[in-house]
């Protein structure tokens, strides 16, 4: 997908801010809390994304599998993050009742200005959680997702401080009775410190987007 230095290095949209609108829920809460790292989540996603693709089609123009779990070595919540790409997200018709039949609730639209048209659909039965994102093509988010996911596959170092900083994270939250909204906003400088460094190795990331 085409990545431009104006769009690509903006902060990611959280979509408790507004805008959503409930389809269905409230979704069952998954207990807060992090484990270590599982050679099984890989094949989980494959399995989960041959679904898909068999649900949709060539409507399904990318599957990724994004989020701690998708990188090796990494501890998670045992959950299995995937972005998915349609030719438009606003159409559900052409996806929707497919991806239910597939097992998925559609949970909720968010209709921000800023949320690339995101749609959020989850499973919650064995062998884990799933969160399915829906996007559109050319989709700022979806790449962020991508560059942090591959620098984090291959910089040890920045694996590393991630890993211990989500131990930290979780450790913190769970002991002050968080939720995991505050969870993840106590990994986010560390995720955004990450990413910066990604982003500039893709030349995405001049003076003034830090």
């Amino acid at each position: 997908m085409p990545l431009t230095s104006e769009e690509v290095p903006k902060h990611h949209h959280d979509a408790n801010l507004g805008g959503v609108q409930m389809v269905a829920g409230p979704r069952s809460k998954k207990p807060l809390q992090i484990v270590e790292p599982s050679p099984a989540w890989a094949s989980i996603f494959v399995a989960l994304a041959q679904q898909i693709r068999d649900a949709l089609g060539d409507r399904a123009l990318a599957v990724e599998h994004v989020g701690s779990t998708s990188m090796p070595g990494l501890p998670a919540k045992d959950v299995i993050d995937i972005d998915l790409v349609v030719a438009d997200p606003g159409d559900e018709a052409a996806y929707v009742g497919c991806l239910e039949e597939a097992g998925f609730v559609f949970y909720f639209r968010d209709l921000s200005p800023d949320a690339y048209q995101h749609r959020f659909f989850g499973r919650d039965s064995p062998p884990v959680w799933v969160n399915l994102h829906v996007y559109g093509p050319d989709c700022p988010e979806v790449a962020r997702h991508c560059i942090f996911r591959d620098w984090l596959r291959t910089n040890e170092h920045d694996r590393d401080l991630y890993a211990q900083t989500k131990r930290d994270a979780m450790a913190t939250s769970y002991d002050a009775g968080e939720t995991m909204r505050e969870y993840n906003a106590r990994k986010e400088p560390v995720i955004r410190q990450i990413l910066n460094c990604a982003l500039k190795d893709h030349k995405l990331l001049g003076p003034g987007n830090e």
